[in-house]
């Protein structure tokens, strides 16, 4: 009789710690790029047991041993090449939460090496190529103007480690211009930059009416199409963009800075 309540008393244990375990789980996708990932698990709620139930790679289940308060993931087993698609899941109980130490191994990198970057300008095209990319990250385009590097646009990156060429679509303003591509690292925010890449456009100045200084009622013209921010006393941008006429028209009545072609300028809005 005694036997028998110790194996009801077990089974009432068992399925009360079980009775708590739900489909809780962290999932991390990303690359392979030659370093395991190392967990921290604590115990599990009820004081019996460990957090975490069981981990996959890529759908299979591993043979790491959990059991333990740290342990490690060792992706070296799956004979993933540098930059395979890698998907590790970590299931575990309810009322607690294992911790990824260093989530970022798998993480997208800023690897690419510039093979070259050059200016198209019968197309108006930056063109790079790269190699040794390790996930895909988008590619920043950068152009020097108004005493600052500004973002023009971006590219996705490819994200695999061969030869890769991508381009695109910049204007191109009076004078010398300067441009380089950038990734940035999501972990770290730390970015990685090509070469600088320059051309001498010998497009005239471009101008603007009613000109510099002078009083606006609704609207600007260039004299050409040209890239232009326009600036409140305070260094709010108030309006950006492309083209040959801005409209002011909504402004309130002040001073403004106008960044046009290659140069600043000030305007005032009556």
């Amino acid at each position: 009789m005694r036997k028998l309540l110790i194996i009801i008393a077990f089974f009432i244990l068992y399925t009360t710690l079980w009775a708590g375990v739900t489909d809780k789980q962290i999932v991390l996708k990303g690359i392979y790029q030659g370093e395991n990932l190392y967990v921290m698990n604590p115990f599990a709620p009820t004081g019996v047991g460990f957090c975490v139930l069981e981990v996959r790679v890529n759908g299979q289940v591993t043979t790491d041993e959990i059991n333990s308060s740290a342990f490690e993931i060792d992706l070296s087993v799956y004979n993933f090449k540098i930059g395979d698609p890698v998907t590790v899941v970590i299931k575990h109980r309810d009322g607690c939460m294992p911790k990824v130490l260093n989530p970022e191994v798998i993480r997208p990198r800023p690897t690419f090496n510039i093979e070259s970057i050059k200016i198209d300008p019968q197309h108006s095209r930056l063109i790079w190529i790269t190699t040794g990319e390790l996930g895909s990250l988008p590619y920043i385009i950068e152009q020097y103007r108004w005493n600052k590097w500004s973002k023009v646009g971006t590219v996705k990156g490819k994200g695999t480690p061969g030869l890769h060429s991508y381009s695109y679509t910049v204007h191109f303003h009076s004078g010398l211009n300067r441009f380089r591509v950038k990734q940035i690292d999501k972990f770290t925010k730390q970015a990685r930059f090509s070469p600088v890449v320059t051309y001498m456009s010998k497009q005239p100045p471009i101008t603007f009416k009613p000109g510099n200084g002078r009083k606006v009622v609704d609207k600007i013209i260039f004299s050409a199409p040209t890239d232009y921010e326009i600036y409140d006393y305070y260094g709010r941008l108030k309006k950006k963009g492309y083209g040959r006429e801005v409209n002011v028209s909504t402004l309130p009545k002040g001073s403004y800075f106008i960044n046009y072609d290659n140069k600043t300028e000030i305007f005032y809005k009556k």
